[in-house]
């Protein structure tokens, strides 16, 4: 549920659902931000959001919770860049830089449809973040034994910050709006990225979504 105000100001609500989680009913998102048009062909949204999480187990641990962004869209024609920042915060602290093209091809009154919208997007999704790495006391192979021996340690924990490319990320939206209602069919494949030294596997994946958003203007 959003409510946008002529000044620019707007404030959403936002609830996740999902079989996959317990309690089923598992995150609520609350924002509020502002938007503003300088010129026609530039247009600007700052936003800040909170993410509250339901009944966390013991062995669940939320590093993020609240996160401030800036996001940038230049439109060229039928070419919109868009440039986005976030920061994300809690526990730890994480950036998010995320550049992104997007074509617009769209067509008006089709029939009953107000307008037929396709606007297939590529973007690269940069970020930092905290890794813990097995750091060896000993590099050479008498010190590994003499470590053994003594039944000492071999690694120790150090925590470094990374940076570096996250995901690549592609999609195929196409919406439909007739009168107040608009219907929204889109496919997205992305393409995850591991950083340097981090200690996961990572596979690409694609996936299918859809929304129905009726606007009710005052």
């Amino acid at each position: 549920i959003s409510y946008y105000h002529k000044s620019g100001l707007y404030a959403d609500y936002t609830g996740y659902y999902s079989k996959e989680y317990d309690p089923q009913y598992y995150l609520t998102v609350v924002s509020a931000g502002y938007m503003n048009s300088p010129t026609p062909w530039w247009s600007v949204m700052a936003e800040y959001n909170r993410y509250m999480y339901s009944s966390l187990g013991e062995d669940d641990y939320i590093a993020y919770k609240n996160s401030v962004g800036l996001s940038n869209f230049f439109d060229i024609k039928w070419v919109t860049l868009r440039l986005d920042y976030q920061l994300f915060f809690g526990d730890k602290r994480a950036h998010r830089i995320n550049p992104s093209l997007m074509l617009n091809f769209d067509k008006k009154k089709l029939g009953r449809i107000n307008r037929l919208a396709f606007y297939p997007t590529a973007s690269v999704l940069y970020g930092s973040e905290q890794i813990t790495e097995l750091i060896p006391y000993a590099r050479t192979l008498l010190g590994i034994i003499y470590r053994i021996r003594r039944k000492m340690p071999l690694y120790y924990e150090q925590e470094t910050t990374h940076f570096g490319v996250l995901n690549y990320s592609f999609s195929a939206p196409i919406s439909i709006t007739i009168k107040n209602w608009t219907f929204l069919v889109s496919y997205t494949y992305n393409i995850p990225q591991a950083l340097p030294n981090e200690p996961i596997t990572l596979e690409s994946s694609g996936y299918i979504s859809a929304s129905v958003s009726k606007r009710i203007q005052f």
